[in-house]
């Protein structure tokens, strides 16, 4: 088994930005919609997810945009069983760089998701919509 079986498709990919209302602003002049805006309490951040088709956007504004090419944060698979992703990733040896599996109030009833690291270091969210 390999954590692809576990995979139903690209869930979002996750950008930093200094002004959420700028980042909101051009996204929809690019097409997409804001189809759901909150605040993740723990980190202290607005949290916007822009749709356009099959492509979601998760922008959070956290004042530490790279602001340079390569300034995307991860690419989240969606998953529908984070338990049994998040223990396949451990036997594989994949380097987990979340607490385990870590979970957040977003949508109706909440994600839990944990992050590895690639070969470039870029970060891969594993995330199930509850």
């Amino acid at each position: 088994m390999k954590l692809g079986d576990f995979a139903t498709g690209l869930q979002h990919v996750g950008l930093p930005t200094n002004d959420m209302d700028q980042t909101i602003a051009f996204y929809e002049g690019l097409g997409f919609e804001n189809v759901y805006e909150t605040v993740n309490q723990a980190a202290g951040e607005r949290v916007a997810f822009l749709r356009l088709g099959g492509l979601v956007l998760e922008a959070y504004e956290n004042g530490q945009a790279a602001m340079a090419s390569g300034a995307i944060d991860h690419l989240a698979i969606d998953v529908k069983d984070i338990d049994g992703c998040y223990a396949q990733a451990r036997a594989q040896g994949y380097e987990v760089v979340s607490h385990g599996i870590e979970a957040l109030p977003f949508w109706e009833k909440g994600v839990r998701f944990f992050i590895i690291l690639g070969p470039n270091r870029e970060r891969i969210e594993f995330n199930q919509r509850l």
